[in-house]
Formats: C-alpha cells, structure tokens, sequence
C-alpha cells in the first residue's frame, strides 16, 4: 500500500464532473443551446456522431449520484454550473428553472455532509453569447460577470467554495487556435484575444464573489504539464521553454501577478485588448489554485509551424499509457506541486483533477474491474503525499472523475469513471478503483 500518511488530517477527498458532460437534459426547463450543443451537433467533430444531449442524465438522475457519492465517502464534490441553463440567452433574462435546479444539489450535498465546490464556467458558452462574438471580444467577460452575480445570489448563503474557470487553455487554444473544441477556431488571434478575456473573466468574478459571498473561498483551476524537451539540442531546449510558456506560464503568470510572458507575447504577435485596471483584476488575490495534471509534455521544435508557440507533441517514453492514450507518468504531479508552491508562493492548491482513461469491460457478474485505474489512482495519491512532505501545501484531491461521462470530442468511448455507466440503460456500477478510493478515504479518516 502506498504511504499517504503525509496527507494533512483535514485533507478533503472529492471528485470532478461537468455540466455538459453529465447533465444531459439539453433543452429542459429553459436550457439554451451552448457552443457545445452547437460543436457537438455538427457532422464530424466529435468521435461517433456522440452528443450530450442525454450524457448520464444527471440533471434527473442527481439524487442517485448522490447516493454514489455517498458510498465513496466524499468529503467534496466539484460540479459546475451550466451558464445556459441559468441564463440562456444574450438578453441577461435569468431562468429560474436553472438556478433551482443547482439549488436543490447543493441542499443535499450538505445535508449529505458533502462540501459542494461549484466551477462557474467548464466550457459551456451560452451560444447566443458565441453569435455575439464570444471569447475574443470583451463584452463576453463582462456576461459572465453578470452571471456570476446570479450564481453567487442564490448559492452565496451556502456555498463558500467557488472556481471561477476550468482549464481556460482549453477553451482558448484548443477550442480557437487547434479547432479541436468548441467553437473550433483556428485562428491565433482570436485564441489570444480569447485568452485575455477569458482571464478578465475571473478577475471579475473574484471581484463579484469577494463583494457578494461572505467568507468566499475563490480559486482558478488550470490544467498544467511538465514540459521537457525531446533531446538536448538547442532547438528542442528552446522549443521546451516556448512550449512551457504557453501551457503553463501564460495561465499561471497573469493570474498571480507577474503579468503576461514577454516571451510568449513576442511568440505569439498579438496585441493585448489591455484597459486600465484591467491586469490589477485578473490578478486579484486568491483563496487557492486548482491544479488538473494528467500527463507531462515531451516536445520538439517545429520550425515548420505557422505562427505561434512552434512546438511538437513528441509521444511519451514511458512504458504505459491510457485510452486516450496518454503516458502514466506519476512524478509530473509531484513536480508541479513542487513548482506551483517553490516558484509561485502559491499557499494553498488542490489538485482539482486527475484520472485516466481505460478500455473498461463488465464482467458475467455485473462487476467492472479496472487494476490500471486503481494503480493510477494510489500512483498519483502517493505523489501528491510526497509533495506534502516537501512542503506543498495541498489540500485536497478530486477524483476524475465521478461518472463515465461525454469526453468532449472523444465523444463516450473515453471513461474516466469511478462508477461506471451503462449509456443504454444509465445502470450505475462501482468499479473496483471507486471502491479502493472510498477504501483509502476511509483509512485516512480513520487513523
């Protein structure tokens, strides 16, 4: 068994979903379209045609998840709030159908003792804001803004955990720059202006929760890679710290107030959209920061590409990989922990996902085992606890994820699950990995 005794005693055990990835329920109760609904729906960009128009009907199914969450002994549980089902449409009309449905999963969860830790945007664009001109222009922050003011009205009084964003380079290089996401852009502009935006966001967000939430835990969760080049020549050396600057350092740095990267402002050639008062927003003081790690980066200079970073994914030489598929590689979590407390002063971190992708099977007896995922699973703990005993300030780790959901443009062939769903039938099976978590949460408790 994997030594986890360094793990604060109030260290909080969750897991991860979203909205767009479970709810389902696409046009119910006053649900708009999103940039999803609109990506997914449209002839060969996601994997099998797959949309979440149903994902795990979650949004019906809420109170057996519930139950699931239950038996894992989650002490958290990290949802996000669909910005289209709360106010749908361009015009500010707020849906109140929306806001009750988040109502009443945050009344259970802590009449389950479960700490609710709400992200206020996992990608979800309301498409009205996307025809308005989305991410790129700046009118897009100010929305959210608004909406994070009618969030923060109706769960303020019992939430006090809050993310303003998720993974923000994925909405911005890969839903505008690689095309791979929604809205799929490929245009560096755009995904640069996209970026700056996105960051003003949170800033207003922050400033919303601080005037409105009293006693407001506010955090931003990036995903982040180590990065490390592919030999040792100039070139990849060079490439290396290009492409560590655009996965890591352009969403860390304006964040906690060291500015944008000169370098990658040079790499990039765009001008900043910057107004006054604008960079004293986006690094207003933070709560915590939300580290998601899933695979470290082997990269190469590609002196081909056009404008941009000029890097290469080079595959990673470790000897396992996921579905996705992915290099299992457990020090990089270690690393980052490291780094974010060492270089960054950050004080206090959860790692806010982590999880891997298998080729799950259901056994003659109902059961699903999956050993890869559980030995991923202690792997990744284990280095979150030697992080803890070099001085990383954790807190907590959520799962990825809950359920076997919608994995955006892999569509449902990729599950991430600690449960395991049958999409057919939205039967709910525990796999072996949810209840060696569950075991490990209550050993932890325990001692």
């Amino acid at each position: 068994m994997n030594d986890l005794s360094a793990l604060p005693d109030d260290f909080l055990w969750g897991a991860a979903t979203a909205a767009y990835q479970i709810e389902g329920s696409a046009d119910a109760d006053g649900r708009a379209p999103s940039i999803w609904d609109t990506f997914a729906h449209t002839p060969g960009r996601v994997a099998g045609g797959d949309t979440g128009d149903t994902a795990c009907d979650h949004y019906r199914r809420w109170p057996e998840d519930l139950g699931l969450m239950r038996r894992l002994g989650l002490g958290a549980y990290r949802f996000s709030i669909a910005w289209p089902r709360v106010v749908p449409l361009a015009d500010g009309r707020v849906n109140p159908a929306g806001l009750d449905f988040y109502d009443r999963l945050v009344d259970a969860l802590l009449a389950a003792g479960i700490t609710p830790f709400p992200t206020l945007y996992h990608w979800d664009l309301p498409q009205a804001q996307q025809d308005r001109g989305g991410w790129p222009v700046r009118a897009s922050a100010e929305r959210f803004a608004e909406y994070t003011a009618v969030v923060a009205a109706r769960l303020g009084d019992r939430v006090t955990h809050w993310a303003t964003l998720n993974e923000p380079l994925c909405s911005a290089w890969i839903g505008h720059l690689d095309g791979a996401m929604a809205p799929g852009l490929t245009d560096l502009t755009a995904a640069v202006r996209a970026s700056y935006h996105l960051h003003l966001a949170h800033g207003l967000a922050v400033q919303v929760l601080r005037e409105s939430v009293r006693g407001a835990q506010i955090g931003i969760v990036n995903n982040l890679s180590t990065v490390e080049p592919a030999s040792g020549s100039e070139a990849d050396l060079a490439a290396a710290v290009r492409a560590d600057g655009h996965i890591n350092r352009w969403w860390l740095d304006p964040v906690l107030g060291r500015g944008y990267p000169a370098d990658m402002l040079d790499a990039y050639g765009v001008e900043l959209p910057v107004r006054d008062g604008d960079l004293e927003l986006i690094s207003a003081p933070l709560d915590w920061l939300g580290l998601n790690y899933y695979f470290r980066q082997i990269v190469a200079d590609d002196p081909g590409a056009g404008p941009g970073p000029r890097f290469r994914q080079v595959p990673g030489p470790g000897p396992e990989h996921t579905a996705m598929p992915w290099e299992v590689h457990a020090p990089g979590l270690e690393e980052l922990l490291l780094r974010l407390t060492d270089e960054y002063g950050v004080e206090r971190i959860y790692v806010t996902e982590n999880g891997s992708a298998y080729r799950d099977t259901v056994g003659p007896d109902g059961s699903v085992h999956d050993p890869e995922r559980t030995a991923y699973l202690e792997r990744h703990l284990a280095a979150c606890a030697r992080a803890v005993a070099k001085g990383a300030p954790l807190a907590g780790y959520f799962a990825w994820s809950l359920l076997d959901n919608f994995e955006w443009a892999y569509g449902y062939d990729k599950r991430f699950g600690l449960v395991h769903v049958d999409y057919a039938t939205q039967q709910r099976t525990l796999k072996t990995s949810g209840r060696r978590y569950a075991e490990l949460i209550a050993a932890h408790r325990a001692r």
